[in-house]
């Protein structure tokens, strides 16, 4: 690697926070896919959870390509999108809103996976760490892969099967507002 000017550092660091990254999101992709509603979201987060193993195992070989040891460096952003996730677990649980809003949660955390991965891929290149970029590359094109996957689950009938609950819930509402209006009528 040339002499750092900057960008090494950089390069060290965006690593650094991926790695920290893919092991929160290791952590979260589990009670991600207990929480959801359909099997059909199930099975994307857990394929997403394999790829992820795999993506931690790359990003160990390009630590050893640089002559460091795998270490994290702690992300607030990361932190930030997991917590958003597990507020929808909380607020949304037992519903069919709950598969898309840890669609939506599951593609922020790809967005910030792609842009990481990308200034990773173009650093790599300009510091001449082709074997790296190579590697990179090979999770950044994972990653829009699954972006685009979640965004086929989402269109395909997630959002929509969250609209319809709500839709059946606001019925529901005005259906006991109405019952609750000719009762109190009655009643005078």
């Amino acid at each position: 690697m040339p002499t750092d000017n900057g960008l090494q550092t950089l390069f060290l660091d965006g690593l650094k926070d991926i790695y920290y990254a893919e092991n929160q999101i290791l952590k979260a992709l589990p009670k991600m896919a207990e929480a959801v509603a359909t099997q059909e979201v199930t099975d994307a987060f857990e394929k997403h959870l394999s790829e992820t193993e795999a993506q931690v195992e790359r990003l160990k070989q390009v630590f050893e390509i640089l002559g460091q040891e795998p270490k994290g460096k702690e992300c607030p952003a990361i932190d930030g999108i997991i917590a958003e996730g597990e507020e929808i677990i909380e607020q949304h649980e037992g519903t069919a809103a709950i598969d898309a809003g840890l669609v939506a949660a599951a593609q922020a955390v790809e967005h910030y996976e792609i842009a990481r991965y990308g200034a990773l891929v173009a650093w790599a290149g300009v510091l001449e760490l082709s074997d790296a970029a190579e590697i990179l590359q090979v999770t950044l094109e994972e990653e829009e892969a699954t972006d685009e996957a979640l965004t086929e689950l989402a269109d395909g009938g997630v959002n929509q099967a969250a609209l319809g609950e709500s839709e059946v819930e606001e019925e529901d509402a005005e259906d006991e507002s109405e019952v609750e209006s000719e009762q109190d009528d009655a009643a005078r």
